[in-house]
């Protein structure tokens, strides 16, 4: 037959294109921005405006109703495992814990996923204390990594290696985990190899504990290099695999199916990994599709730690996580309710 290959020639209003000046929105957002953080010009910073509150923390009651003292050291958590047995003990506590465990997304992606990633270090730290106690027995917190990085230093000013030096000093007895994007570190090209070893190294030394590698596209050769990287620096590896079309549904979706995701996970357990991370990074996990999914990785690999992700954005998401945790998964992630749902994370207190 005949093709047609010039049509992007042969139609020049193509490039006719509205140019929308949006002033009315960007002196919003500048001004907002303005009065909440004061003057972010490098020479000319000030500090935010009169008149701000800074919000009330919580009182943390414990069983007996009474107030937990959060100026004292918080109770043993999950660290505390980790930094006795090591990464590869501290998977399988996780594994042979009873019941499902939890990270909290709320001082990584659930503000990424809400507020452009713009949560303060100050406004951390000011929590923390509570954070400690009140999730000591939480699988980790999910505090680096992922857009924290670079949006740390373009747009709130901060050193994210400080974030991460006083965040560990005030939680010393829960988990920290980040998002590594393999080769791609925190950044958003790919690294020489020693850059991303290095980076890992130093990461791991300042506080964090689990990482997370992931590849956007299931690239296993990328994958390989976080996950090398992570191991040198002595850190929990959390191998993941990135979810989408609907495995309940193979004639609708016929390159990614169950069986895509069966071999793609038996390449990552070939890798020596630790823990297994299921990444449903658009909110596509369906109920009946994590039950197929979760339940034919634990019946092939009944000694992996299983780790799933999801975003609420289809409204589904505490239905999928709990259909998980039925699976046999052994740690979901939420974010706390003010910080969940739409493109956060699942709600916390629906669990």
């Amino acid at each position: 037959g005949s093709c047609w290959t010039t049509f992007i020639d042969d139609t020049p209003e193509l490039f006719t294109v509205t140019k929308f000046r949006n002033r009315a929105a960007k002196l919003l957002t500048y001004l907002g921005d303005l009065i909440a953080n004061g003057c972010q010009i490098q020479g000319q910073v000030t500090a935010p405006g009169h008149g701000l509150e800074e919000p009330t923390l919580p009182t943390l009651l414990d069983a007996q109703g009474s107030a937990v003292n959060v100026t004292t050291a918080p109770p043993p958590g999950w660290r505390d495992v980790l930094l006795k047995s090591g990464p590869a003990a501290f998977a399988q506590a996780v594994r042979q814990h009873k019941g499902v465990l939890i990270m909290d997304t709320t001082w990584r992606d659930a503000h990424q996923s809400l507020l452009a990633t713009r949560l303060r270090t100050h406004d951390m730290e000011r929590i923390a204390p509570i954070t400690a106690h009140a999730m000591a027995n939480a699988f980790a917190l999910e505090m680096w990594g992922g857009a924290t990085f670079d949006v740390a230093m373009r747009f709130l000013h901060e050193d994210p290696w400080d974030r991460l030096d006083r965040l560990r000093a005030l939680v010393p007895n829960i988990p920290f985990q980040m998002l590594l994007r393999g080769a791609n570190a925190v950044g958003y090209t790919s690294y020489p190899d020693n850059v991303v070893y290095e980076f890992c190294k130093q990461a791991r030394k300042h506080g964090v504990d689990v990482f997370r590698v992931f590849d956007s596209l299931n690239y296993v050769e990328n994958l390989k290099l976080g996950i090398d990287a992570v191991r040198q620096a002595d850190g929990v590896i959390e191998a993941t695999v990135c979810y989408t079309g609907d495995v309940s549904n193979p004639a609708k979706h016929p390159k990614y199916t169950l069986e895509y995701y069966l071999d793609l996970v038996d390449e990552l357990v070939a890798l020596d990994i630790h823990i297994l991370g299921i990444k449903d990074m658009a909110g596509l996990l369906k109920p009946r599709a994590a039950r197929l999914l979760i339940g034919a990785i634990r019946s092939r690999h009944p000694n992996l730690p299983i780790h799933v992700h999801t975003h609420d954005t289809a409204g589904a998401g505490v239905a999928a996580m709990i259909a998980c945790a039925e699976a046999g998964a052994d740690i979901i992630d939420l974010a706390i309710d003010s910080m969940s749902g739409v493109t956060s994370q699942p709600c916390m207190g629906a669990f």
